[in-house]
C-alpha cells in the first residue's frame, strides 16, 4: 500500500497538488491531466525525486521522510526524457535494472523484449535509438523490475500500434496482480483496463 497524507505541491503561479491524501493499493492507478497539469511532478514526488511542500508519502511500511532511500529502492522510475544511461547498451542498461532489484523477473523482461520488438536493438547504445524505442526499453525495465511502486510516464507516446496493444495486455494483467502498483500517467485514461486509483488533475 501507497499512503499520501495530505500532500501539497505547487511552482510559481502552478498548484500541483493542495492537501491531497490518498491510499494506493496493489493493482493499476492512474495520473490524468492535460498539458502542463503536473502528471510528470506527480510521478516525481511518488519517486521520491521530488520533496512535497507538506505532507508525506509512506510505501510498504517505509516513511520517506525517515528512510528516504529505503523508500526509494522500492520504486522504479524512469523520466524518459532523460539523457542518463545513453552511453549504455540497451543489454548494460537493462543489467544494470537487475542489480538494482531483487525481485526483477527474467521471463518478464523476456516477454517484453519480445513484445515490443527489442531484440535487434539490444547490442546498440541508448543514444542510437529512436524515442519510441527507448521509451519500449523504459517500459520492458519497469515491468520487469519487480519494483513495489512502478511508474510509467506517458507510455504510449511515440510506440507504434503494435506495441501500444502489447502495454495495454501487460497493464491490464498487472491491474490483476496483488503484488504490485503501477502507476500510469497519460492525458486519457488506457481502454478496456480496469484502475483501482485515479488521481485526476484536470485539463
Amino acid at each position: 500500500m501507497l499512503q499520501l497524507s495530505h500532500v501539497s505541491f505547487a511552482y510559481p503561479n502552478c498548484l500541483v497538488l493542495h492537501d491531497f491524501s490518498a491510499q494506493l493499493a496493489p493493482g493499476l492507478a492512474l495520473v490524468l491531466g492535460g498539458d502542463g497539469r503536473g502528471k510528470t511532478t506527480v510521478l516525481e514526488l511518488l519517486a521520491g525525486v521530488l520533496a512535497p511542500d507538506a505532507g508525506g508519502l509512506q510505501l510498504g511500511g517505509v516513511f520517506i521522510e525517515e528512510q528516504p532511500e529505503a523508500y526509494r529502492r522500492q520504486v522504479f522510475w524512469k523520466d524518459p526524457r532523460s539523457a542518463a544511461h545513453e552511453d549504455l547498451t540497451v543489454t548494460d542498461y537493462l543489467q544494470s535494472v537487475k542489480r538494482a532489484y531483487p525481485s526483477f523477473d527474467e521471463a518478464v523482461l523476456a516477454d517484453a523484449v519480445d513484445g515490443l520488438s527489442l531484440g535487434p536493438h539490444l547490442h546498440k547504445n541508448l543514444f542510437m535509438l529512436s524515442t519510441g524505442s527507448k521509451r519500449k526499453v523504459w517500459i520492458a525495465a519497469a515491468l520487469a523490475s519487480g519494483a513495489q511502486l512502478t511508474l510509467l510516464d506517458g507510455p504510449f507516446a511515440s510506440l507504434d500500434q503494435a506495441s501500444i496493444n502489447f502495454v495495454l495486455q501487460l497493464l491490464t494483467e498487472a491491474a490483476r496482480q496483488s503484488t504490485r502498483i503501477l502507476v500510469v500517467a497519460d492525458y486519457v485514461a488506457p481502454s478496456d483496463v480496469a484502475a483501482t486509483t485515479l488521481i485526476d488533475l484536470g485539463d
